[in-house]
């Protein structure tokens, strides 16, 4: 079930009361896991014993390798958990992916191939819910945390229901011992909560939503289009994968908040960013810090030497852009922020942008906007990889906005993109204002008018557009 859904408003109603009603940290955990593994068959039912398979197979794993005293037997069982969490994700995610590029490698020399693609569906949030375990199977390994005993707790811990499905990627060592503890219900958490969801619905329903029917308007006649508008929609697109993707986390965190769990901050305010260095400190941070921790640190990271270091950078983000999707546009989308990164790696200044932009200001510099406004640029047509069908497409795309073409827009797209300009302004000077915060709104300083002002604001929009429930971007992966 969506978010931004009726059915999911009675869900979770109904979960809050029972789960409030109950003094037991077993029988709270038990209720947790029912109701997340009710949450997830929403989508497809069948694949529970999917997640169930996983789950029981890293739990048992972890348990054998802090039991063994045996590093030869410790690395076999890893390997071990590896092979079964990647080789899983990678039939369900790359198979035909890598098939149909076969496929076209013997077509091209010479052969006939016969390889056959399956009819595969994918299942919802299988990258996310995989990295979380994995991640804890490696802790255990490295021995930065103890292996859970309780496979009530583990079961609850992997399918939480509020990041199940696209994150935030949580590590064992913040959320798995939250499992443990009998919560108390704390009324400034759940208004906290409250506000924080209530910002994810306005993200998702008020800019994402009204940014993709434009977006895939000028996308799907990007030849019809004029250079400006093509421009448009690389922005637009932009600000829509924010909305959208920021918005889940919103959510997320919000309603496991009001539950008493506290999830790592997975946004924070990337579109301000001065260079693309602080943008990956700031976007999907969950993501990008996962792959420090396991990919990159364990290669050497920057320590290993200038050449070898350069080479850890775009195995990293390859790596991410391949996460996304089995698709070449994906990891031309990691190439290119690759590409980005390592000039400031090779100048030393990646980690220059470590305070928080502004200060007390009102507004940025004029040094600062420019930054910004060139970060938001480079990141905005690598993200039109990332939105296009092909590499080919891509790149068209792009020439075509270099070609400064001119045509008049259609009444109705016009139309469209005046009625836009209003909420993107607003949302734009209350990311501005509240940058200093977790989410705006959140410091209980804030006057009460604004908050409520801003409550109704958003009700009135998710109750005008309910209708449309549109599905999250960040679910396909």
């Amino acid at each position: 079930m969506l978010f931004n859904s009726l059915e999911f408003a009675i869900f979770f109603l109904t979960l809050f009361v029972i789960y409030w009603q109950i003094t037991s940290v077993a029988l709270r955990n038990v209720f947790l896991l029912t109701a997340s593994y009710v949450f997830y068959g929403w989508w497809d039912y069948r694949f529970l014993g999917l997640i169930l398979l996983s789950s029981c197979v890293d739990f048992s794993i972890a348990l054998a390798i802090e039991r063994s005293d045996s590093p030869r037997r410790r690395w076999w069982l890893l390997c071990a958990c590896l092979c079964f969490e990647l080789g899983m994700v990678g039939f369900f995610k790359y198979f035909n992916f890598f098939i149909e590029e076969a496929n076209t490698l013997l077509l091209t020399l010479g052969f006939a191939p016969h390889l056959t693609t399956l009819q595969i569906i994918l299942p919802v949030g299988i990258s996310f819910y995989t990295f979380q375990t994995l991640s804890y199977v490696i802790d255990v390994y490295r021995r930065q945390m103890p292996a859970e005993y309780k496979l009530i707790n583990f079961l609850a811990y992997v399918s939480f229901f509020p990041q199940l499905v696209a994150g935030p990627i949580e590590r064992a060592t913040n959320l798995l011992p939250q499992f443990r503890t009998l919560k108390q219900f704390s009324e400034p958490d759940c208004v906290a909560g409250l506000k924080q969801i209530l910002w994810g619905l306005f993200k998702k329903v008020a800019i994402a939503d009204r940014c993709a029917p434009i977006v895939d308007r000028i996308f799907d006649s990007y030849t019809e289009q004029s250079s400006p508008l093509l421009a448009v929609g690389a922005v637009l697109f932009a600000f829509q994968i924010y909305g959208d993707f920021s918005g889940y986390s919103d959510i997320a965190i919000g309603v496991a908040r009001m539950l008493g769990f506290r999830l790592m901050r997975n946004f924070n305010y990337p579109y301000f960013s001065r260079d693309i260095a602080e943008f990956w400190r700031r976007w999907h941070i969950s993501l990008s810090t996962w792959f420090r921790d396991y990919v990159y640190l364990p290669l050497g990271g920057s320590r290993a030497g200038r050449w070898r270091s350069l080479a850890n950078i775009f195995v990293v983000f390859l790596l991410s852009g391949f996460w996304h999707g089995a698709n070449w546009t994906f990891i031309a989308w990691g190439f290119m922020n690759a590409l980005y990164f390592v000039p400031l790696y090779l100048a030393g200044t990646n980690r220059r942008h470590l305070d928080e932009i502004g200060g007390d200001r009102w507004w940025p510099t004029g040094k600062e906007s420019l930054q910004i406004l060139g970060t938001f640029t480079l990141i905005s047509i690598a993200w039109v990889f990332f939105r296009a069908e092909s590499i080919d497409q891509a790149f068209d795309y792009l020439t075509r906005i270099a070609g400064c073409t001119f045509r008049v827009p259609g009444v109705s797209l016009a139309g469209d993109l005046i009625a836009l300009m209003p909420l993107m302004v607003f949302f734009l000077m209350i990311e501005w204002h509240f940058r200093h915060q977790q989410f705006p709104f959140e410091r209980p300083g804030t006057h009460p008018a604004v908050t409520w002002v801003f409550s109704l604001l958003t009700g009135v929009i998710v109750l005008a557009s309910g209708h449309l429930q549109a599905t999250f971007i960040y679910f396909q992966f």
